[in-house]
């Protein structure tokens, strides 16, 4: 079968590798021979990532160009996939396996963009067809099949990705789970976790607070004993809660809380500035970066480690260019 890249033990220096269906890197895979160049996934986000592609209709020995296939449900019973000029053609089994064969290789990716509407690499809404009348409700199977495989790793479908807010949620997730790899690779440890939980604290509280502490308990109670299982639930929670949009009453209750650390360092005119800055975001005229700014401004003056360290205070200049909050 096809292999996922001839990179796959080697990381190109300084980006991070994100899977991708090869059509959208241009080359020439379709069924019918053509590809679905995505110019803004491969000339923006392929500053940053190192995109590897992978088809699966190809890996499974299906030529260019091909027959067809789609997913198709008969009696409400399993989705399969088939050739669309013969449902007795079954290609399902095949393209789990595609997808089985690949989890070494994926195991290092931090994310995947997917080729949405593909019945092997749609993410959700591929067609299904029973009978005549096709529904919007299926996953493509080599899609479906790597989720599973990997249920912390942020996948998102090109067309998605369009969207503003769907765009940052994935690009966040992404810079995340490089930097979860990042600390696992130089050594599990308890003080580790603890470290990263500050770090990302205020990250996960603009998300949701109540997970925030959550995940706060669940370090607390690690030690030596438990820390590889407690790792493992840590990262699932981790993942998951910044799957939910930061939403702005949140980003206001970290900023509040942020802004209370210096409630008895700043000065009357500087207090006033940050409200206004805090009051702009709310009042949706400035992005969240400008109350960050102004905040990080004060703390140059005020020194705090905590901040310093922060990655909700602090990300990455690759992160927010991704953003568009540079």
């Amino acid at each position: 079968m096809q292999a996922m890249s001839d990179r796959d033990d080697a990381t190109v220096a300084g980006k991070i590798p994100v899977g991708i269906s090869s059509c959208l890197m241009g080359q020439a895979v379709r069924h019918d021979g053509g590809h679905k160049a995505n110019c803004y996934i491969m000339q923006s986000l392929g500053v940053h990532f190192e995109l590897r592609p992978f088809c699966p209709e190809l890996a499974i020995g299906l030529g260019v160009p091909r027959t067809p296939i789609r997913l198709q449900r008969n009696d409400g019973a399993r989705i399969h996939c088939v050739f669309v000029d013969d449902d007795s053609r079954d290609c399902t089994d095949v393209l789990q396996l595609a997808a089985d064969q690949q989890i070494q290789s994926q195991s290092r990716l931090c994310g995947y963009i997917l080729k949405q509407d593909s019945p092997s690499c749609g993410m959700e809404k591929v067609k299904v067809w029973e009978g005549q009348t096709p529904l919007r409700d299926g996953v493509g199977i080599f899609a479906r099949r790597l989720m599973e495989n990997f249920p912390t790793l942020p996948v998102e479908e090109e067309g998605r990705l369009r969207d503003s807010a769907l765009r940052e949620n994935f690009i966040q997730r992404v810079f995340a789970l490089s930097r979860w790899r990042e600390f696992v690779a130089n050594r599990l440890s308890v003080n580790g976790l603890i470290d990263f939980h500050a770090r990302h604290s205020l990250v996960i509280m603009s998300h949701d607070q109540l997970q925030e502490q959550k995940l706060k308990q669940l370090v607390a109670a690690t030690d030596e004993s438990n820390l590889t299982e407690n790792a493992e639930q840590y990262l699932l929670g981790f993942m998951k809660v910044l799957c939910v949009f930061a939403s702005r009453e949140n980003h206001l209750g970290v900023l509040r809380h942020v802004k209370a650390t210096l409630a008895k360092q700043l000065s009357g005119e500087e207090e006033s500035e940050l409200v206004e800055a805090i009051e702009k975001y709310r009042a949706g005229r400035v992005s969240v970066m400008v109350p960050i700014t102004l905040l990080n401004h004060f703390f140059k003056k005020h020194p705090n480690d905590n901040i310093a360290n922060s990655w909700y205070m602090n990300p990455t200049p690759a992160e927010l260019q991704l953003r568009g909050e540079s």
